[in-house]
């Protein structure tokens, strides 16, 4: 098992595990038999989980990763399980919202999710994320357009950020 820390809680009923490229360095993913529970960067491997880059849904976040590289506009179709609180829930769904390019606040999502006063829980629930890029936590910044913490870095989420927009616009070019 890895070190725990707000974002790192290990899930449960990990089936498979696999190490994944990016440009930004390795990525660590975890799948359940539903779907995907886990995505680090600079994770160790997860405990007694299987290695098996070939177990379906790892396979399909290959595949969606790969294309995500080359236009962060393709929407990520890979099943998720993601494993938190009911409020957690609620805050993740609501990242899955912000288009890539496109960034919103802490605030932003506290309103959007019904809870406009629960700014700093919404906060702890983002940075909780287990499964970063796929649920776009690195979209959302400080209310006076800042960027603020990330679990992998405040230089990988300005570079998530930048690949984004750029790609955004050669699009509308």
């Amino acid at each position: 098992m890895i070190a725990t820390t707000a974002m790192t809680r290990t899930p449960e009923h990990l089936v498979a595990q696999a190490t994944l490229p990016s440009p930004l360095g390795p990525l660590t993913a975890a799948a359940t038999a539903r779907g995907l529970a886990l995505l680090w960067f600079d994770a160790p491997e997860v405990g007694a989980v299987p290695v098996d880059p070939a177990q379906p849904v790892l396979a399909h976040l290959a595949r969606e990763l790969a294309a995500y590289w080359l236009d962060p506009a393709t929407p990520f179709t890979v099943p998720l399980d993601l494993q938190g609180t009911p409020f957690q829930q609620a805050v993740w769904r609501a990242l899955t919202a912000i288009p890539a390019g496109e960034t919103c606040s802490y605030g932003d999502i506290a309103s959007r999710i019904g809870r406009p006063a629960a700014v700093r829980a919404v906060g702890a629930a983002n940075g909780a994320n287990p499964v970063g890029i796929v649920v776009p936590c690195h979209r959302v910044i400080g209310r006076n357009g800042t960027l603020t913490g990330y679990a992998a870095g405040l230089p990988r989420k300005a570079a998530l950020l930048q690949h984004e927009s750029a790609q955004r616009s050669l699009a509308a070019a």
